[in-house]
């Protein structure tokens, strides 16, 4: 592989190309339940961010139209982030999206946007007639509960890929102490700095494309 084509970028969805957790607002507006009690057991590591998941969603009924419409309505993603994409192409760098959200609305958003055909490794969904099931499932083909991120992460460097990570929260910080450069904003941010770990803080992606730059001109 060139220098160029060895180079990847690994960037999260929710709260980073997205403002907000889109999931977040899929549960707070159809969950039957206190999702947020889930999560609480997640964040105190009671739990693993799969089991979240697979209980926060078992919690919501309605189908796929109507969640998507509420995510077409309230997302907001985040300036220059297509700019930053065709960076990359014109870079000839590789961009992924590896998220613990949904695929369903990760892909639905993109093609919304323009840029549908950007890899995707996300919570897989699958509706039924009772709500919805969601899974992660690795690079390896096998079911993954935890760990999802710093999964792909590994699978990238061992085929030789210099990594770039860009994310928001608590859970890219293990993947992100992989990689060869880090662009962290927001929680990723403040846990960075708490650990000492290079990083270049950012606000939006017009300053990521200008970083990536001045890294590999």
């Amino acid at each position: 592989m060139t220098e160029a084509s060895r180079t990847l970028i690994q960037c999260d969805f929710d709260g980073t190309i997205a403002e907000k957790d889109v999931s977040f607002i899929l549960l707070d507006t159809f969950a039957r339940g206190d999702w947020r009690q889930i999560h609480r057991e997640y964040q105190e590591g009671r739990i693993t961010v799969g089991r979240f998941n697979s209980a926060a969603f078992s919690l919501v009924k309605a189908d796929r139209e109507s969640l998507w419409k509420a995510a077409r309505e309230q997302v907001k993603i985040r300036p220059g982030f297509q700019e930053l994409v065709a960076s990359c192409r014109r870079k000839g760098f590789r961009f992924i999206i590896v998220s613990n959200g949904l695929d369903f609305y990760i892909k639905a958003i993109l093609k919304d946007i323009g840029l549908g055909d950007i890899e995707v490794y996300a919570s897989r969904t699958r509706f039924h007639s009772a709500g919805l099931t969601v899974q992660y499932i690795g690079p390896d083909g096998t079911p993954l509960d935890e760990g999802f991120k710093e999964a792909y992460v590994n699978s990238f460097l061992d085929k030789g890929y210099q990594v770039v990570y860009i994310g928001d929260g608590t859970s890219d910080i293990s993947a992100a102490r992989r990689c060869h450069h880090v662009f962290a904003i927001g929680n990723l941010l403040a846990l960075c700095r708490q650990e000492n770990l290079s990083c270049t803080p950012f606000t939006d992606f017009h300053e990521v494309a200008s970083a990536l730059e001045s890294l590999w001109p």
